[in-house]
């Protein structure tokens, strides 16, 4: 029954490693930039490692850092058939992950939506400063008069 999880477990130390490895020890001077480990798929027979990583940058930083990896994967290797014990070290490869990229674009066009519902409902659009006055009971009385202080 535990077999199923190993590749599981092996998945995360082989992220755990090479977050490691690139916060502490990759040399190459094309990994530039902010590089976030967000994953690692292993195949069943713990040959192949699908590394996602996250990079911030401009296009011209994320090509450079992605050739940056793809030259250290060897050597990340290597490192990790010795760091981890196992009999044969999986093939590293890199892929970008998206998610976060995905999920920023979703973000936008979900404050689009409220943007342009408010404009169509005719209600301007409240702002933060609006909030706290209101919660803050500085806001007039329905009724239009204003309260009185005893």
């Amino acid at each position: 029954m535990g077999e199923p999880r190993r590749p599981d477990r092996v998945a995360e130390s082989i992220r755990e490693q090479v977050a490691t490895f690139l916060a502490e020890g990759a040399k190459d001077p094309r990994i530039r930039g902010f590089v976030t480990v967000t994953a690692v798929e292993m195949t069943r027979d713990l040959r192949h490692a699908n590394v996602f990583v996250s990079v911030m940058g401009d296009e011209a930083a994320i090509k450079a850092t992605f050739e940056g990896l793809g030259s250290v994967a060897s050597h990340l290797r290597s490192m990790l058939g010795k760091t981890l014990r196992l009999r044969n070290a999986p093939e590293i490869h890199f892929k970008a992950d998206e998610s976060i990229a995905h999920a920023s674009r979703i973000e936008q066009l979900l404050a689009q939506i409220r943007t342009d519902r408010d404009a169509v409902a005719g209600e301007p659009v409240a702002s933060a400063a609006d909030d706290a006055d209101s919660a803050a009971g500085d806001a007039p009385d329905p009724s239009g008069t204003s309260p009185s202080v005893q």
